[in-house]
């Protein structure tokens, strides 16, 4: 199947950058709303090898808004931002990280990367990623994919934690 456009290139781009995030506001609600009605233990109950925890998946998340929407476009560092040199850190928590902090910091995040792009086109170059200059709909999908990821992550864990609930003694 061809897709012709019988729109305005500009409409049309309109388009798909509303289509963008009004998935990534899915999948960043969704990530967020995988903590609801969970216990702080349950929040950080580890299931898995990795460091992946529901409340680490969200801090985690906080940290890719953070790369994607501050970093790569106002080239600021990562110390001065507030986040750590690499993902696999971004799951580590503090003894201060709580359910509502956590989701308090992940909100604030979401509307700070929905900001820093009101102004942008789909076809702007950002410069401060560290894999060089990309456009913004690069970034769009690329974060896309891992919020989608991690979704699938919080659902397997949140249903292995809420089984854990509703199992017989």
């Amino acid at each position: 199947m061809v897709f012709e456009s019988t729109t305005e290139p500009a409409v049309f781009h309109a388009a798909f950058r509303e289509q963008f995030e009004v998935f990534l506001d899915e999948h960043r609600s969704a990530l967020h709303d995988s903590l609801n009605g969970l216990t702080e233990e349950q929040a950080r109950r580890s299931l898995v090898p990795s460091k992946t925890t529901l409340l680490g998946l969200v801090k985690h998340a906080t940290f890719v808004e953070k790369v994607w929407f501050d970093e790569a476009i106002t080239c600021r560092p990562r110390s001065e931002i507030g986040i750590p040199d690499s993902p696999d850190e971004s799951f580590d928590l503090h003894d201060d990280d709580t359910v509502a902090s956590i989701q308090d910091a992940h909100q604030q995040a979401c509307e700070a990367s929905r900001r820093a792009t009101e102004t942008l086109t789909l076809d702007d170059v950002l410069q401060g990623n560290r894999r060089g200059p990309l456009p913004l709909r690069w970034i769009y999908l690329h974060t896309l994919r891992e919020l989608a990821q991690h979704c699938g992550h919080a659902e397997i864990l949140r249903e292995q934690i809420l089984g854990d609930r509703t199992r017989p003694s």
